[in-house]
């Protein structure tokens, strides 16, 4: 039986594992909402196949899909997947499940129920309601009979990176935003996801890349590879519009020392080129009120930042653009005993706001520390 807990992962002695660590199992949702996937969502869905049968060669995975799309998601996807029907708003699993956190010395996993107001609420956010999305982390942990903490902090893990031992990774921008938790101030934040997350220190960058629909979630631009490294995007040119952003994020890790007291070796990846909205995919969307504008020419945010990290596998976004290959042999590069499985048609989880990371939540095995 589900218990929800009066207590904090911290004082229990839990902590959030760095997105490197074994995982038991993803969760994604299904896309179909004709406001944010063109064309009702079918582009998309192909895209979530070829993303679930690559993480599924690693771990186990559970798509949740709606009632509406329950037989043609079961039908799509592989036997070894699990489908489960559950009522959602949209499909971005990766801010609206739940947090997974472990407690190495008892072997047990609880979850961790941020508040989500599908990034801003009635202030910016991206589309209304998303009060089921709000239920989604306590479906999920009833589902897998774990325990339950709700946080009283407005957080998407797409906002927030871990290193597994006890430094917290995440943007001012975003957690500190007037449609998140300014009101709380930096301190009580700062405070409260030390002690949701189960760590020591939080490390903050002023700000996101450009064009992040998100309000500069942290995992389009730095993300922990190890416990004391940190992948970075980046460019040389001084006059692309991300340069400043970048090279602000470099300075301020380059300068700081994690939670036992490491200096971060940051790696830099090249970014893809600046990608926009055709006005044939700009078509392909019913337009509701409540939902973000997005037209032709409309500048989209991507990143290979946004990957996903599976048990034996990488499964990365690629672009069509120069720098792909330079991305996975990076990616190759630091994971050698991870296969790189790169989605070369990830644009149309792009166009819905997000990309591989963003659409996948891990479920973090415990007993399993690096």
């Amino acid at each position: 039986m589900t218990c929800s807990l009066l207590t904090t992962p911290k004082a229990d002695g839990f902590r959030l594992p760095g997105e490197f660590e074994t995982k038991s199992r993803c969760w994604l949702g299904w896309p179909e909402r004709p406001d944010v996937w063109r064309n009702g969502g079918k582009p998309a869905q192909q895209v979530w196949v070829q993303i679930v049968c690559a993480i599924a060669q690693s771990e186990p995975v559970t798509v949740c899909a709606s009632a509406a799309q329950y037989v043609n998601a079961r039908r799509l996807l592989p036997e070894q997947v699990r489908v489960v029907e559950m009522t959602c708003n949209d499909a971005w699993f990766r801010d609206s499940g739940p947090c997974f956190v472990v407690n190495d010395g008892t072997g047990e996993v609880r979850g961790v129920d941020f508040q989500f107001n599908a990034y801003g609420g009635l202030d910016g956010g991206l589309y209304y309601p998303w009060d089921k999305d709000d239920q989604i982390a306590q479906k999920i942990l009833e589902i897998e009979n774990l325990d339950r903490y709700r946080a009283p902090l407005i957080a998407e893990l797409g906002g927030i990176q871990s290193d597994g031992q006890g430094s917290i990774l995440t943007t001012e921008q975003c957690l500190l935003n007037r449609n998140r938790n300014a009101h709380l101030g930096k301190e009580e934040v700062t405070r409260r996801l030390a002690d949701y997350l189960g760590a020591e220190q939080i490390i903050w960058l002023p700000r996101g890349c450009k064009f992040d629909e998100t309000d500069g979630h942290v995992d389009d631009l730095a993300c922990f590879v190890r416990p004391g490294e940190v992948l970075l995007q980046w460019t040389d040119n001084r006059d692309d519009p991300q340069w400043e952003i970048y090279q602000e994020a470099y300075d301020i890790l380059r300068s700081t020392r994690d939670s036992r007291g490491r200096e971060l070796l940051v790696h830099k990846l090249a970014q893809p080129d600046v990608l926009e909205w055709t006005a044939e995919e700009a078509a392909g969307l019913d337009h509701i009120e409540g939902t973000h504008v997005r037209e032709a020419g409309t500048k989209i945010c991507a990143s290979y930042i946004n990957y996903y990290v599976g048990n034996s596998v990488i499964v990365v976004p690629l672009f069509g653009g120069r720098h792909d290959h330079a991305a996975q042999a990076t990616l190759a590069e630091l994971f050698p005993q991870h296969r790189i499985i790169g989605i070369h048609n990830s644009r149309e989880i792009l166009l819905g706001g997000g990309n591989v990371a963003c659409i996948t939540m891990p479920q973090y095995a415990a007993g399993v520390r690096p």
